[in-house]
């Protein structure tokens, strides 16, 4: 009488790891700029708030040139994890620094407006000072936004 064999051989179970440690190594450093991208993301979404301050305040006093920092009225409101500071300059060029998204530089990117008069709309450049591009959204990626 003859005993069937049970079970994996030794070479079965180390091919099987092997394949297993292949996929981690790919893996892993995807899930990580993934989860940097979300957090730089929340800074693109609260920076909406301080475009929006500065398109009402070139509305209001006639044109880009016209805003600061002050008359602008924006403050950044919703302190966050992720989001350091968000600041409008003269001209109402808004700088966007991250803080904490786990990405060896922290993420900055600049939101420049640009108008030709004061009746067209504004139109938005996103350029990335500091940190990796592959850590800065899609939305940011992009030549232009209008708003």
């Amino acid at each position: 009488m003859r005993k069937v064999q049970q079970g994996f051989t030794l070479i079965e179970l180390m091919i099987v790891v092997a394949i297993i440690g292949i996929l981690a190594s790919v893996a892993i450093p995807a899930y990580q700029d993934y989860t940097i991208r979300a957090k730089v993301s929340e800074a693109v979404t609260l920076a909406s708030e301080a475009k929006t301050a500065v398109a009402e305040t070139a509305a209001s006093l006639g044109g880009l040139t016209n805003v600061t920092a002050a008359n602008s009225g924006y403050e950044l409101s919703n302190k966050t994890d992720y989001v350091d500071s968000i600041i409008i300059a003269d001209d109402g060029v808004i700088t966007v620094t991250t803080k904490a998204t786990g990405a060896s530089t922290q993420p900055v990117f600049v939101l420049k407006p640009t108008q030709t008069n004061s009746e067209d709309p504004i139109t938005w450049v996103c350029t990335t000072s500091a940190g990796e591009l592959k850590h800065v959204p899609a939305s940011c990626r992009t030549a232009t936004t209008t708003s």
